[in-house]
């Protein structure tokens, strides 16, 4: 028998949603029928976004967003009107690496800013709206770095580690509703972000592109395989669905075993 839920549509925000986890997202969600609103910093990019999955038969708008900007945060959910936010996805992010003594303070308020204050901002502004609808699933992005560390990544670190408290506070605070909030904690996904880090990498050590991935990203993984956005997007479908209505304030890990070590 065909469950009926897999023919809810939802409306989803995606954060970053105009490249890396986030367009691999929208593809994903949207070719199964949801909507995909591309919240992005730059609209242009945004925009394109938007043309190239409507040229693959999927319903998205763009919209202008600055997550650190909490006035248009605040706004957000009337500036989307009339369509109502079901589903928000906080993706959004960026990365400095450096040795604490040489981390700019700005540069470490700035990713705590994207990756801490703005995923709460962004909850706060359409949590009203869900309790209404009596719906609504938050889904953080988390990393694998949202349980362990690495050296010189100390503001990601600390961003992602405070994704998993905040989901717990906000997960006591929505019980009395079918609202979830949950964080998908993945292990390196290969994005231009993480691209841009082999590359450094490779400079910064003297050693080929191959042996960062070897040597360094895939060691600490058992399968020593880059996650795909289709383990993403498939956990983000079952935690959209109302069999998870009970599953809240989880830390779901898609690491390849590298955190039982």
């Amino acid at each position: 028998m065909t469950n009926p839920e897999h023919f809810s549509k939802r409306t989803i925000l995606i954060t970053g949603g105009a490249s890396g986890i986030g367009l691999g997202l929208a593809q994903q969600l949207g070719s199964n029928g949801h909507k995909i609103i591309i919240a992005d910093m730059n609209l242009n990019a945004a925009k394109s976004t938007v043309a190239e999955l409507g040229a693959q038969g999927i319903s998205a708008r763009a919209v202008l967003l600055d997550v650190t900007d909490t006035l248009q945060v605040a706004a957000l959910a009337e500036t989307l009107a009339p369509d109502s936010v079901d589903v928000l996805i906080n993706n959004a992010g960026i990365q400095h690496v450096a040795k604490l003594e040489d981390f700019p303070a700005d540069k470490w308020q700035q990713l705590i800013n994207i990756m801490l204050v703005a995923p709460a901002m962004l909850t706060q502004a359409f949590l009203p709206s869900m309790r209404s609808k009596n719906y609504g699933r938050i889904i953080n992005i988390g990393s694998v770095h949202s349980l362990i560390a690495s050296p010189f990544k100390s503001a990601y670190v600390a961003a992602k580690h405070g994704l998993l408290g905040f989901s717990k506070t906000i997960a006591l605070e929505t019980g009395d509703c079918d609202v979830t909030i949950n964080t998908l904690c993945p292990a390196y996904v290969k994005t231009p972000l993480v691209e841009k880090q082999i590359a450094a990498q490779a400079k910064e050590h003297g050693m080929s592109e191959e042996d960062v991935v070897n040597k360094i990203m895939l060691e600490p993984m058992p399968k020593k395989s880059f996650i795909d956005i289709d383990e993403l997007a498939s956990s983000a479908t079952f935690l959209m669905s109302n069999s998870a209505r009970n599953i809240t304030a989880q830390t779901i890990v898609i690491d390849g075993g590298w955190t039982a070590r």
